[in-house]
């Protein structure tokens, strides 16, 4: 398995790191850069004015900081970022009503489980303002419970299956000669009747023929692809949220940041990945270059939740680099553990069990066989 190369260590003097980690701490709570008197008058107060400049110097050369203007205050890199994270991963930082909060609106047992994850990312990107993407696995005893018909073109119509746990599923469908709205209404009642059981709507044979035919079609197609899937589900939301970050006022940068979103391979190995790290990760900088060309603007937070006492999929945050990040981790443990007990007390109410697509049908690789952020040295 590949590993990053570990961050280099910018000196053994202790004070040296916590500047470091100041530094970073106060430009992710301003967005500004950190002059030596800023940093000193917070929380520094011990260390001259002079002695913190000395420091900056030595973490400049060393690639952890960097100054726009030779005058300016320092702003960190990717390096020191990586530092930051490294130090906090596992010492998340989070108000105790907000956490609450978000564990009171993931906390609703139901058997539209499908419908309850997507609202669940959307809850999750509404707190963390992330944009959200969450695997889901396969749940079984579903059926269909509606389908609507919308037409394309002349010969081509969308067929939308609902099913009874929330799943929405897509199928274009092929027709000869085109179908007028009254026709596509009656087919649409047609397939309804057969799926539900419905009052039988009445048509001519002609009509009667393409309905048997298109309900034979979709159904199959149905069963195939229910019985026999080979990635998780993810649901997508939140790209709006980036919009607030002024990292992505650039629209190219904005586009690379979701082109992410975009190529599911590469969501799944992210996604899977934490769930084989089988906790709280992050990606971010030249680690997410492995996998996706110019995101080295970007973070990715990670967490995987359980169904049981077995992990069912993972909970994806994106973002730029500038994210308070002690602040989602602990937002992003108390996500994966809501859904834990949520999922788990539904599953149990209702009576539903889950799948997980089979190893050897996942494609755990993509461009790299493996990325993230790895650091050997315990210490800086």
């Amino acid at each position: 398995m590949l590993k990053s190369m570990a961050p280099k260590r910018p000196a053994k003097d202790e004070r040296e790191r916590l500047v470091l980690l100041g530094l970073v701490e106060l430009y992710l709570e301003t967005g500004r850069p950190v002059g030596s008197s800023t940093l000193r008058e917070n929380g520094f107060q011990n260390l001259s004015s002079a002695t913190i400049r000395n420091y900056f110097s030595k973490l400049e050369k060393a690639g952890f900081l960097r100054q726009e203007h030779s005058s300016g205050g320092r702003i960190p890199t990717e390096a020191a970022y990586k530092i930051y994270v490294h130090t906090h991963l596992n010492n998340p930082q989070i108000k105790e009503k907000e956490g609450e909060e978000l564990r009171q609106n993931l906390s609703k047992s139901t058997r539209e489980v499908a419908t309850y994850l997507q609202r669940a990312a959307e809850v999750i990107a509404e707190t963390t303002k992330c944009a959200v993407f969450l695997s889901s696995p396969r749940f079984d005893h579903d059926f269909v419970l509606d389908t609507k018909l919308v037409a394309i073109d002349q010969n081509r119509c969308l067929c939308v299956l609902i099913t009874d746990f929330g799943m929405i599923h897509t199928e274009v469908l092929y027709v000869e000669k085109g179908l007028s709205r009254v026709v596509l209404k009656k087919i649409e009642d047609y397939l309804q009747w057969r799926i539900s059981g419905m009052e039988k709507p009445k048509l001519s044979a002609e009509e009667e023929k393409l309905g048997n035919q298109l309900y034979k079609e979709i159904m199959l197609r149905h069963i195939v692809t229910y019985s026999n899937f080979s990635a998780e589900d993810i649901h997508k939301t939140g790209f709006s949220k980036l919009l607030s970050y002024p990292d992505f006022n650039n629209a190219a940068a904005l586009a690379s940041g979701l082109s992410l979103f975009e190529n599911e391979t590469d969501l799944r190995a992210l996604l899977q990945k934490a769930c084989t790290e089988n906790g709280l990760c992050c990606f971010l900088g030249d680690d997410l270059e492995m996998i996706s060309t110019g995101m080295s603007g970007c973070s990715i937070l990670l967490i995987p939740y359980k169904i049981h006492q077995t992990t069912a999929g993972a909970i994806a945050l994106l973002g730029p680099n500038r994210l308070p990040y002690r602040r989602l981790f602990g937002l992003l443990e108390v996500a994966a553990e809501a859904l834990h007990e949520t999922l788990t007390n539904s599953l149990y109410k209702f009576k539903i069990s889950f799948r997980k697509p089979k190893p050897s049908q996942i494609e755990l690789e993509s461009k790299s066989p493996s990325f993230g952020l790895y650091i050997e040295d315990k210490e800086l």
